[in-house]
């Protein structure tokens, strides 16, 4: 039996105000497991990797993930608060070493809805 991956969701005001750990399958992507497990993240675009809704930042474990590609890349730098450990969550897939992962309190869309 393969051993599950632990994540562990930052509170999040609005998703997960006391956060939450979760178990997620490797292979799965870090919106899939999140989604799973009620967190709803937003992810505009369907998961084809065309928006930047499902930003999340990997605060543990970061180098456990798959590298970017470039579209997630370039779709990245337009991510609200940006950080070098920022990652599109519908293209981030579990490895096996646990994860802690901070849901930005905005994304794109809610900071262009608010001005």
């Amino acid at each position: 039996m393969k051993k599950k991956t632990k994540i562990v969701f930052l509170p999040n005001e609005e998703l997960c105000p006391e956060g939450k750990v979760i178990e997620a399958e490797p292979g799965i992507s870090v919106l899939d497991a999140a989604l799973q497990n009620g967190i709803e993240i937003e992810h505009a675009c369907e998961k084809s990797c065309a928006c930047t809704t499902c930003h999340v930042i990997v605060r543990k474990g970061f180098d456990s993930l798959e590298e970017s590609d470039e579209l997630e890349d370039d779709l990245l730098d337009k991510a609200w608060g940006l950080t070098p450990e920022s990652r599109l969550s519908c293209q981030a897939q579990v490895g096996s070493e646990d994860l802690e992962v901070e849901i930005p309190k905005y994304t794109i869309n809610q900071v262009s809805e608010r001005h």
